[in-house]
């Protein structure tokens, strides 16, 4: 939901009425799109809108990023092209990685959206729809480089080659893998990726190569090909796991107080009564659970923060709310309306994923659509 601009933790309740205030900062956005744009000219920068753009609403990052001068959309499937098409302009690609379900075909080459061929299966049903439409189709090449999970194998790149040798009327972009360990500096298997992705440049000569995801663009020039496609750097996320992150944050969340109480030592609190208190305590629950994107793994061990201090959950995460400890505000901090800082300066993507045990993916993609969003 678009509305004012303002910064959610200025804001009460009594404003809007919302249980919860989720900011997304379209200019640090575009100033992280700028950044990694700086560190890799020449070379081009796309961006990864796929899964409404990790969440935070595609069409409004899209738009943002084309502005910065992007014209390389990536998502993951054919339903996100088609809702994202009409909001750019034609200049702008949308390529889907998954490729193209049977059936979908002559309503992505209707549209202009470039599949992203990852087996003979799907690119002879392309070749066949350009063949029917008696017109060339452009697509793009992904080969597994060991991930085993999306792109021509091995096995298939014989077969592919003579295809492309006897000639085609599929305009071929650009080659492309996924790097499984860009994440990890350390990791042997970023390069043993890129020397595989080597070898299948040397097959497919005359064809340009995307390859560096956001932690590729970090891992130097030889990952870069002639296109990136940086997905969680862009919404602030760490792009190498153990280094300082050097993008901006762009996503802030804070959520309403439903209600407080003080209750003595060994009052059960949650489902299953699974946190007993040890003294007495002041507690508050707030207005999100595990369907606005709070994992239920974070019962016992997550917190919000009130005035930079830190306020642990107690007890299990529900379907609709959590409560935490606040007894180490003053009383009375808190009142029904409350706003508590849920992501923001004192807590990150990757303190809420650690303290959850998954990565900062997950939860930038689970945020909820019942929270009100602002986009400043």
């Amino acid at each position: 939901m678009d509305s004012d601009i303002l910064d959610s933790r200025t804001r009460t309740t009594t404003a809007k009425g919302a249980t919860g205030y989720l900011t997304i900062d379209l200019a640090a956005l575009g100033r992280n799109y700028r950044k990694l744009v700086s560190m890799l000219a020449p070379v081009r920068a796309g961006a990864v809108v796929k899964a409404d753009a990790y969440g935070l609403g595609a069409e409004r990052v899209a738009a943002t990023l084309y502005g910065e001068g992007c014209r390389h959309f990536f998502v993951a499937q054919f339903v996100e092209a088609v809702r994202l098409r009409p909001t750019l302009a034609h200049d702008a690609q949308i390529f889907v990685l998954n490729g193209l379900q049977p059936g979908n075909e002559i309503a992505g080459a209707e549209r202009g959206i470039v599949p992203v061929l990852n087996s003979l299966a799907q690119w002879r049903q392309w070749s066949a729809t350009a063949r029917m439409l008696k017109r060339c189709l452009p697509a793009v090449l992904q080969f597994d480089t060991g991930m085993s999970r999306l792109g021509f194998p091995r096995e298939e790149r014989a077969e592919l080659a003579a295809a492309l040798g006897d000639g085609s009327n599929v305009e071929i972009l650009f080659i492309m893998s996924h790097l499984a360990s860009a994440d990890d500096m350390e990791s042997d298997q970023n390069g043993e990726q890129l020397a595989e992705m080597s070898r299948i440049a040397d097959e497919f000569p005359g064809l340009d190569m995307s390859f560096a995801n956001s932690g590729g663009v970090f891992l130097g020039d030889a990952y870069h090909g002639v296109l990136a496609r940086p997905g969680i750097a862009l919404y602030g996320g760490a792009p190498n796991n153990g280094e300082a992150n050097p993008m901006e944050p762009v996503v802030s969340l804070d959520v309403a107080v439903v209600q407080t109480r003080t209750v003595p030592a060994g009052t059960k609190v949650g489902y299953g009564g699974a946190h007993v208190t040890q003294r007495e305590m002041r507690l508050a629950t707030i207005a999100a659970g595990y369907a606005d994107g709070l994992p239920r793994t974070l019962s016992d061990r997550g917190a919000v923060y009130v005035n930079g201090i830190r306020l642990p959950i107690v007890g299990r995460v529900s379907m609709d709310s959590v409560t935490v400890d606040v007894s180490a505000l003053p009383e009375g901090t808190l009142t029904l309306g409350s706003l508590v800082e849920v992501l923001g300066p004192n807590q990150t993507l990757e303190d809420i994923a650690g303290d959850a045990g998954t990565i900062s993916y997950e939860i930038l993609t689970a945020l909820g659509d019942r929270y009100d969003r602002q986009y400043r």
